[in-house]
């Protein structure tokens, strides 16, 4: 007999002692904790490889939007490389065009801003009819004491023997300094441009190669290359259809907020349906933003808060007839996913990547999504993404 009675024993008598609670645990402690800390080495490349990562999402779902087009050349009997390529530098030339046509505009339109902040600030002053607020007290008392000392400092007496005055100046403002800063952005701006376009013609290019190595990739059996096919299709089609849905609306509310500030008569009205529609493209925040920048020129322009609140108003009223409406309408209610999940999600990746990030979040939740609900273990999690 291999058991030991005396470890038998004291098994028994801890089983059966009072107050003793044993508690089994529906998950493994152990593999959740493998799990959040493979998901924060995840974030933490994500981050800190940032500028491979968006070039190379940012081709990719290029890629997606311009594939049927490419598809279509090539039944006209026009190579995939050079239909891309048609396409690629159509969609350049284009953008460049308007660019060059707003250029003017756009730049007037940011050297106002400031004023325009100003007078919102002194309307709202003066719109209260209230004395001066604790902070402003603060602030103009803090005022006063910088220029006293700066006068302190300015008639200082001459130092003691074996003192050495110290004084501190700011530098110079160098605009060679300035330009060469401003040159080393456009060129990495330009740099990563070229990265985008060079990664979607190679995608277009391929065709679905990369689909037959992933199915290949998948497994020996039938049924694991089925799902991955079923993925595949699932999340080209799901982000095809997103994209497609996305320039739509954003080119309507574009034109919409172009006409609207056109009627009511606020100037730069193109530069700011062009604003409207990119910001669209971002979840709530764009349509808030959109609004708060349209009424904050239109109190510049006319000088009435009641105006501002018009405008601003207007652009609200659009993107919530898009938001609400016209969006959920084209998009399948299949395809839908939790508003509380996007919102939530967006904001997650702004934080991780900036304002690309805010672009990037909605197709890979979507992405996401479709691959949680082809695997077993994952299915909670699509459920969860889901509307």
């Amino acid at each position: 007999m291999d058991d030991d009675p005396t470890a038998a024993t004291e098994a028994a008598r801890d089983d059966d002692a009072p107050g003793r609670v044993h508690v089994i645990l529906p998950v493994d402690v152990r593999s959740v904790s493998l799990a959040v800390i493979a998901l924060l080495a995840c974030v933490y490349t994500l981050h800190w490889a940032s500028a491979v990562f968006i070039p190379l999402l940012l081709g990719v779902m290029l890629s997606y939007g311009l594939s049927p087009a490419v598809e279509r050349l090539q039944r006209w009997h026009l190579p995939r490389a050079a239909g891309a390529a048609v396409l690629l530098l159509g969609l350049v030339a284009g953008l460049g065009s308007i660019s060059y046509s707003l250029a003017d505009d756009a730049g007037a339109l940011a050297d106002s801003l400031p004023d325009a902040a100003q007078k919102l600030r002194e309307a709202v002053q003066s719109r209260r009819g209230a004395p001066e607020s604790s902070i402003d007290k603060m602030q103009r008392a803090a005022a006063k004491l910088e220029e006293a000392a700066a006068e302190g400092v300015a008639k200082a007496p001459p130092a003691a023997k074996g003192v050495t005055r110290v004084q501190i100046e700011r530098p110079r403002f160098n605009i060679r300094d300035y330009l060469w800063s401003s040159t080393l952005g456009l060129v990495g701006l330009i740099g990563q441009a070229m990265v985008v376009l060079f990664v979607s013609f190679f995608l277009m290019t391929a065709g679905d190669s990369f689909r037959r190595k992933m199915v290949k990739l998948a497994g020996p059996t039938f049924s694991k290359k089925k799902i991955t096919i079923q993925m595949l299709d699932e999340i080209t089609g799901q982000i095809h259809h997103y994209l497609m849905i996305q320039v739509f609306t954003s080119v309507l509310v574009g034109v919409a907020t172009w006409l609207s500030m056109w009627w009511i008569g606020l100037q730069h009205a193109a530069v700011w349906g062009i604003v409207a529609a990119v910001l669209n493209l971002v979840p709530y925040l764009g349509s808030v933003a959109t609004a708060g920048g349209l009424a904050l020129v239109g109190f510049l322009q006319f000088g009435t808060l009641e105006m501002a609140l018009l405008i601003g108003g207007v652009s609200l009223f659009i993107n919530t007839l898009e938001g609400n409406l016209l969006t959920p309408w084209l998009t399948g209610r299949a395809s839908r996913m939790n508003p509380v999940v996007i919102f939530v999600g967006v904001l997650a990746w702004g934080w991780l990547w900036g304002i690309w990030g805010l672009l990037l979040g909605p197709p890979l939740l979507m992405a996401l999504k479709s691959v949680c609900d082809r695997v077993d273990d994952l299915k909670p999690i699509g459920e969860l993404l889901g509307e």
